[in-house]
């Protein structure tokens, strides 16, 4: 999904979604963003994936038979 950037305001940036709505999301979410930007936003599976292995493995350390 693409969003743009509508307008910076003190501590949010304004949002336009592709389906034309609009909504506000915290600065820190986008750091360095400027009006106009598009802004790409997706899921990350593989990235998840790796962190699930992370994690289990990490529960199996700590919880050992």
């Amino acid at each position: 999904m693409q969003v743009t950037v509508d307008r910076i305001e003190e501590d949010y940036i304004v949002l336009e979604l592709e389906n034309g709505n609009i909504i506000d999301v915290p600065k820190e979410l986008i750091p360095g963003a400027k009006e106009g930007d598009i802004v790409d936003i997706y899921i990350n599976k593989e990235d998840r994936k790796i962190r699930e292995s992370e994690v289990k493995k990490l529960m199996d350390d700590l919880f050992v038979d």
